[in-house]
């Protein structure tokens, strides 16, 4: 299962989910869950801005952030990725909790 995570400061789950461009991707294997890659995009990619056919989230299977908009949902649900928003701030620790298949704690409310 391929996990990204909106970072857009590579350390913490940042929100904003449809203006980011950094993200943390990782991998569950059998092993345990490994770091694959920053993703580091233009502008241009982010999914706010995007209008092309493919972008790298496809890739994902899951996308962890501290806070997206429904439209966001929508336009990665019919991508196949599934958005988890939450509250925890450690990429590792929501990433292994996704794994785990439990629930990770809510995002904490704020104002568009």
């Amino acid at each position: 299962m391929k996990i990204g995570v909106t970072s857009q400061n590579f350390r913490t789950i940042t929100g904003h989910a449809g203006m980011t461009r950094r993200f943390l991707v990782y991998e569950s294997q059998p092993q345990g869950v490994q770091e694959l890659q920053r993703l580091d995009l233009p502008k241009e990619m982010s999914m706010h801005e995007f209008r092309g056919e493919q972008h790298p989230l496809d890739a994902l299977d899951v996308l962890i952030t501290a806070g997206c908009g429904q439209g966001f949902r929508q336009r990665l649900a019919a991508r196949g990725v599934r958005v988890i928003a939450t509250s925890e701030t450690d990429p590792m620790k929501a990433v292994a909790g996704v794994v785990a298949g439990t629930d990770l704690p809510p995002p904490l409310p704020h104002d568009h």
